[in-house]
C-alpha cells in the first residue's frame, strides 16, 4: 500500500516537472520573440497559456483526492503544500510571459522593430537559469542550490532597475518612440517577477526539508 502512495505522489511530482518544463519554454520562446520581433512567435506564447493552465488544475484535483483518499500526514501532507504552492508559481510565470506576448505585439504592430533590449536579455538568462535550478533544486532535495537561486535574485532587481533608468532616458531622447520604451520598462519587470517565482519555489523546497524560513535566513546573514 505505501508504494501505491509513493506512486501517486510521484504522478503529480512529474506532472510539476512538465509544467515546470512548459512555463520555462514559454519564457524561452517569447524572449526569442523579442529579439527577433516576430509577432507569430509572441502569438504561440499566449495561446499556449492554456496548457500550462491545464496542468495546474490538474495537479490542484490530484493533491485534493489524495487528501481526501489517503489523509497523509507530517512530511507528505508538507510535500503536498509545497507542489501545490510551486504549480501555482508557475502558473503565474506563464501568465508574465503572455504578458510579455501582448506587450511586444502592442510594439510591433506599429511597424517598430523592437531593437534595444537592454540588458533584458541577461535578465532572462538569470531567470530561466533559476527556475530550472529551482525545479532541480526541488527534485534533488539541494539546500545549497535553493539558497544560491535566492541570492541571484537580487541580481535580476538590480537588472531591472538599470533598465527602468536606461528606458526613461531613452523616452527623454526619443519622444516619438515612447510607446517601445514604455512598454520594454514593463516587459523588464515582467522578467523581474519571473525570477521571483522561481525564488518562491525555492524557498518552499527550503522551507520543505528545514522547517525554516530562507527568507530569515538569509536577512540575518545580511546583517552579520
Amino acid at each position: 500500500m505505501k508504494r501505491y502512495f509513493h506512486e501517486e505522489l510521484e504522478q503529480i511530482r512529474s506532472h510539476l516537472m512538465l509544467m515546470g518544463e512548459k512555463s520555462i519554454e514559454s519564457v524561452s520562446v517569447v524572449m526569442r520573440a523579442l529579439i527577433e520581433s516576430d509577432m507569430k512567435l509572441a502569438q504561440e506564447v499566449i495561446e499556449g497559456d492554456d496548457v500550462i493552465d491545464d496542468i495546474e488544475t490538474q495537479i490542484d484535483d490530484e493533491v485534493a483526492r489524495y487528501v481526501n483518499l489517503r489523509a497523509p500526514v507530517a512530511r507528505d501532507l508538507r510535500l503536498l503544500f509545497v507542489m501545490i504552492k510551486a504549480s501555482h508559481d508557475l502558473e503565474r510565470v506563464g501568465d508574465e510571459a503572455v504578458s510579455i506576448g501582448v506587450r511586444a505585439k502592442e510594439v510591433l504592430k506599429t511597424g517598430q522593430p523592437i531593437n534595444d533590449l537592454a540588458a533584458i536579455p541577461r535578465m532572462v538568462e538569470y531567470a530561466v537559469g533559476m527556475l530550472q535550478s529551482a525545479l532541480n533544486c526541488f527534485i534533488q532535495e539541494n539546500l545549497e542550490e535553493a539558497h544560491a537561486i535566492c541570492l541571484r535574485d537580487k541580481e535580476v532587481d538590480r537588472i531591472n532597475r538599470e533598465n527602468f533608468l536606461h528606458y526613461v532616458e531613452c523616452m527623454k531622447a526619443d519622444p516619438a518612440n515612447a510607446l517601445m520604451y514604455t512598454e520594454l520598462v514593463f516587459i523588464s519587470k515582467c522578467f523581474e517577477r519571473i525570477a521571483d517565482h522561481a525564488t518562491n519555489i525555492a524557498e518552499e523546497v527550503y522551507y520543505l526539508l528545514t522547517s525554516e524560513s530562507l527568507k530569515k535566513k538569509i536577512a540575518t546573514e545580511t546583517v552579520h
